[in-house]
């Protein structure tokens, strides 16, 4: 069963004129699918195909686009079922032009800054590697699909990395607009919250996220998408500017030089990795 069982309602871009709407898929993915006017609609990542084509068939749309953010197995899974299903070779295929060999289908290899023209609305292209290379992610209007960059109250593994690499692209994707709505592409909210907190417990915003998060997932609701100005002030790989925070990282790395916010970064991405956090009980949370 995935994590999720109750989905948020799909909501509109800022136009207007794009429909965004969260599809759970495996065991903790979450399917993006992008609805025009038109009623044709983009998927955005995804281990496989199914959310994706149920959902079109029971509210009449047109799948007709997939906009592939990396190329681990859970994100082109979906290029995979469709080319299985006899469907891909209809598709336009947007994908990351840096790992084009990797995409299957791909008919529209971009790059950052590029633009993507999606159901009418221009969609703007960042590279953001760290997590794999080539990474990139898409924003339409206000609202981000960072892939595996940028997650609910956290940031992806470092596969390809450096920590340097991922540092520069998260803090690019910090300076999008406060409101821009961040549509990750799996639900792990709490688990990178209780490692906020380890770093960081003296954080009203912090503590008022956890209590409001816990409360949507014992439901079976969904922490995503939260905003970016949610993340600026409680995700913990974006707050190297937090002495708190500092302090603690320090003291788990005692030998560490956290002399620039890359390092800062660095240690805590190390850090969480380490997973002791993991070993605290939920009474130390603010609940």
């Amino acid at each position: 069963m995935h994590v999720v069982t109750h989905p948020n309602p799909p909501f509109k871009t800022r136009g207007g004129s794009l429909e965004v709407v969260e599809l759970p898929a495996a065991s903790d993915n979450l399917v993006w699918l992008i609805v025009g006017r038109n009623r044709r609609a983009a998927a955005v990542d995804g281990p496989d195909a199914e959310a994706a084509l149920a959902y079109c068939d029971a509210h009449g749309l047109s799948l007709t686009t997939i906009v592939n953010t990396h190329t681990h197995g859970d994100h082109i899974g979906i290029n995979r079922d469709l080319e299985r299903r006899g469907l891909l070779q209809r598709m336009r295929v947007i994908g990351p032009a840096r790992a084009r060999a990797h995409v299957p289908g791909l008919t529209e290899a971009v790059d950052d800054g590029d633009s993507v023209e999606l159901f009418g609305v221009d969609g703007r292209v960042i590279l953001t590697e760290g997590h794999l290379n080539g990474h990139v992610s898409y924003v339409f209007e206000d609202v981000l699909f960072p892939g595996d960059t940028l997650f609910a109250g956290g940031c992806g593994y470092l596969f390809d990395g450096p920590p340097e690499k991922m540092f520069q692209s998260l803090t690019r994707l910090s300076a999008l607009a406060p409101d821009t709505k961040v549509c990750c592409a799996h639900e792990y909210t709490q688990d990178n919250l209780r490692f906020a907190w380890s770093v960081e417990p003296g954080s009203p915003a912090l503590a008022e996220r956890i209590r409001r998060v816990w409360a949507v997932r014992e439901k079976g609701g969904s922490a995503v998408p939260s905003t970016i100005g949610e993340e600026l002030a409680t995700n913990p790989f974006l707050r190297h500017g937090s002495a708190e925070l500092r302090a603690n990282v320090a003291e788990a790395f005692p030998d560490r030089a956290l002399d620039t916010p890359g390092a800062v970064f660095a240690a805590t991405r190390a850090l969480k990795d380490a997973r002791g956090y993991r070993s605290r009980p939920d009474s130390v949370l603010p609940l």
